[in-house]
């Protein structure tokens, strides 16, 4: 479940959102002044900020750029004045959204809903470009994606282009059969020059290169009559 920071001093306004989010399957914790709510979003671990403007203690202002130095999570600011609204345009708080007093409780929820599905869909996509660029270490190989180097026990082979590029699509999808029709779309593109032969070129010099015996690899395994794979066991 979802984790909502509400900062408002306004005990109404803040039961409302209160009531409302947890309505909708959000849990909250409420604080009525600035300077716990600063002490309540560095401690502890919440997925939204919805954060008052004029505050006791701290304004909305001050906790949105003290935390923004160090914290990446969606922040909507509640504001009840027009000049706010500029000010938090022309300070580059980095604030994710803003919402204007007397505000309908159901604009509230869908602003929050599609904040916290941005800032999720973000952190998925941080997450799998972190995994896509991860060293691949299997048996006595490994690949550097970055880098594109290669190493068999320790020592590093020479891979042409297209070899490393086949090796780490099918590194990257171990014990999945690929036809070579498949493999050659995946690497070289649809629209690249020549035809799925080029495939099978490609896996005899990659087991060249990297198996200890080619007539019995270990890694790149052929499937008679339907392609090859990336073998893990």
């Amino acid at each position: 479940m979802k984790k909502i920071l509400i900062v408002e001093d306004d005990e109404l306004i803040a039961e409302l959102e209160k009531d409302y989010l947890e309505a909708s399957n959000y849990e909250t914790e409420t604080v009525g002044n600035g300077i716990l709510g600063m002490k309540y979003a560095k401690e502890k671990d919440y997925d939204l900020i919805l954060l008052d403007v004029m505050l006791p203690g701290l304004s909305g202002f001050e906790i949105c750029r003290e935390l923004r130095k160090d914290m990446d999570i969606p922040i909507i600011m509640v504001t009840a004045k027009g000049e706010d609204i500029d000010k938090i345009r022309g300070l580059g708080l980095g604030v994710d959204d803003y919402i204007v007093k007397p505000f309908s409780p159901s604009e509230l929820v869908a602003r929050v809903k599609a904040h916290l599905g941005i800032h999720e869909r973000l952190l998925f996509k941080n997450e799998g470009a972190q995994k896509k660029n991860e060293e691949i270490n299997i048996k006595q190989l490994r690949i550097l994606p970055l880098s594109r180097r290669v190493y068999v026990n320790d020592q590093e082979v020479i891979l042409a282009n297209k070899e490393f590029e086949l090796l780490l699509f099918l590194a990257r999808n171990p014990n999945i059969v690929f036809s070579k029709e498949v493999l050659f779309d995946r690497v070289w593109g649809m629209d690249a020059m020549g035809d799925a032969s080029t495939v099978t070129v490609h896996i005899n010099r990659l087991r060249e290169k990297i198996e200890a015996d080619t007539s019995k690899p270990e890694y790149i395994d052929t499937v008679w009559g339907a392609g090859y794979r990336f073998q893990v066991k």
